[in-house]
């Protein structure tokens, strides 16, 4: 797989700016609701709260309501959604994103959840969690740019 990232659509203002939303976003959710802003443990609980009749709390719902719309908005706009584009068959996308998915859950959280909600709260867990997906990935990209190893 290479992924190929458009250097020319990566602008710091941009993301600057994303930045301080996503965390304007995750301050106002924890001081207003006391809830914690991680979209794949909001995600995994109306999962779970569909699957098995639980009652759902409706503030999930417009929430990640909330990120898709605002996706679309963008969309709207005539604006391209940013991101890497990559030479994977698509096969292997259900089977990459269930696995992310298991991770997620492994790892009691994605990696922005840990980064943006976990560190501000001096979470243990979440130090440890995003040290390890740094580590990680300089490894990946060592071993890929100058072992010759290619995934």
């Amino acid at each position: 797989m290479s992924v190929v990232i458009e250097w020319a659509n990566l602008h710091p203002l941009a993301a600057i700016g994303g930045g301080a939303l996503i965390g304007l976003a995750a301050g106002v959710l924890a001081l207003g609701a006391g809830k914690i802003m991680g979209c794949s443990g909001i995600a995994g609980a109306m999962l779970h709260d569909f699957v098995y009749g639980a009652n759902a709390q409706a503030w999930r719902g417009w929430f990640m309501g909330g990120v898709l719309l605002g996706g679309a908005f963008w969309m709207l706009l005539g604006q391209p959604l940013p991101g890497a584009r990559h030479a994977l068959p698509e096969m292997w996308i259900v089977p990459a994103g269930l696995l992310t998915g298991f991770g997620t859950r492994l790892g009691s959280g994605c990696t922005s959840g840990h980064g943006v909600c976990g560190i501000p709260r001096l979470s243990a867990r979440s130090l440890l969690a995003v040290a390890l997906f740094m580590v990680s990935g300089m490894v990946t990209v060592f071993v890929t740019h100058h072992v010759g190893v290619s995934a």
